[in-house]
C-alpha cells in the first residue's frame, strides 16, 4: 500500500501525535505493558502547544496567529494553522506514528495562512522525531527541517473574551459557519461578579455563571429577541442549549470546552479584549 504518501494531509496530525505520547530519542523506555501510550520523562499529553516558526531548507517562517496543536491521553489528534481544524485517532509505538484518516474543515484560508500550511504538510511528510525542553517542543523531519512550539499557559477564565468556534453534540463537533456576520460570531465573556455575556450567534444574551471547581452553572439567559437569517438562529440554539443549567468546562492554553449534563457544548478561544466592544452590540 502507498501509505507514506497519504500522509500528506495527515502529516500536520503526526507533530502532534509523538507529542501527545511524550517521545523523546534518547529518553527511555516505554510502559512495557503493551498499552499505545509511551512514556517519558517529560509528560505532554494534555497540554496545549502553541506553533512559533518552521524552519525548511534554512530558512525560518513564523507561523500564523493561532496555530496550535493539542491532544488527549487516548491519542485524539488535533492541530491547526489559523484555518482549518484537523482531527485523526493515532497510534504511537516508539517514535513510530500510525494515524487513521483525518477529518478536516474545507475552511478558505488567507494567502499567507494557506501558504504555510501547504509549506508545512510538504515539510511534514514523513517520520519526525520530537525532543521536548522545559516548555518548548521541537519537532525534526527526515530532511532536517524543524517546527518550534512553545506549552500554551491556560487562559483565565474570567475576564477573557471566549469567541466560539466549534459546536459540541455528544462525539460530533461542528465548526461555527465562517460566512457569519461579524457581529453575530457568538462569543461570550465570564464576569467576576458571578455574570456571563456576550453574544449567541443572533441576539446578545447575559445571565448568571457560578463557577465553582470545574462547574459552571448557569441561569437563565436575557436579552434581545431579534430574527436572523436560519443558520444564525441554528447556531444560537445550539449555544444556548450548552448554556443551560449545569456544565463542566476546561481550558487547554487558549480553548475553552464547556459541556452540559446531556452532551451539547461549545468550544471557545480566547480572543484580544479590543475586540469586545466592537462586536459587543450587534
Amino acid at each position: 500500500m502507498h501509505t507514506q504518501r497519504m500522509a500528506v494531509s495527515v502529516s500536520v496530525l503526526a507533530l502532534l501525535t509523538l507529542a501527545a505520547c511524550g517521545t523523546e530519542s534518547g529518553s527511555g523506555s516505554g510502559s512495557g505493558d503493551g498499552s499505545d501510550t509511551v512514556q517519558s520523562d517529560v509528560p505532554v499529553t494534555g497540554v496545549a502547544w502553541s506553533v512559533d516558526s518552521m524552519t525548511v531548507g534554512g530558512r525560518r517562517t513564523e507561523a500564523p496567529e493561532g496555530s496550535r496543536l493539542e491532544f488527549d491521553p487516548k491519542g485524539r489528534a488535533k492541530a491547526g494553522f489559523g484555518c482549518n481544524h484537523i482531527s485523526a485517532d493515532s497510534r504511537v509505538e516508539g517514535d513510530r506514528i500510525t494515524l487513521a484518516e483525518p477529518v478536516s474543515t474545507q475552511m478558505a484560508c488567507d494567502e499567507k495562512t494557506e501558504k504555510f500550511e501547504k509549506a508545512a504538510l510538504a515539510a511534514m511528510d514523513g517520520e519526525l522525531t520530537a525532543k521536548v525542553s522545559g516548555e518548548k517542543l521541537t519537532l525534526t523531519t527526515e530532511g532536517g527541517d524543524t517546527f518550534a512550539l512553545s506549552e500554551e499557559k491556560p487562559a483565565d477564565l474570567v475576564g477573557t473574551r471566549w469567541a466560539v468556534t466549534t459546536l459540541l453534540s455528544g462525539e460530533t463537533a461542528t465548526s461555527v459557519p465562517a460566512g457569519l456576520p461579524k457581529e453575530r460570531v457568538p462569543h461570550l465573556t465570564f464576569g467576576e461578579d458571578g455574570t456571563v455575556h456576550g453574544n449567541s450567534g443572533c441576539n446578545s444574551f447575559h445571565g448568571k455563571a457560578e463557577v465553582k471547581g470545574s462547574t459552571i452553572t448557569f441561569g437563565p439567559p436575557a436579552g434581545t429577541r431579534k430574527m436572523c437569517p436560519e443558520a444564525e438562529m441554528e447556531v444560537e440554539r445550539a449555544v444556548l442549549a450548552a448554556l443551560d443549567g449545569p456544565a463542566t468546562y476546561t481550558i487547554k492554553g487558549s480553548t475553552l470546552t464547556v459541556t452540559s449534563k446531556d452532551g451539547k457544548g461549545v468550544g471557545a478561544t480566547a480572543t484580544p479584549a479590543t475586540a469586545e466592544g466592537a462586536q459587543e452590540h450587534g
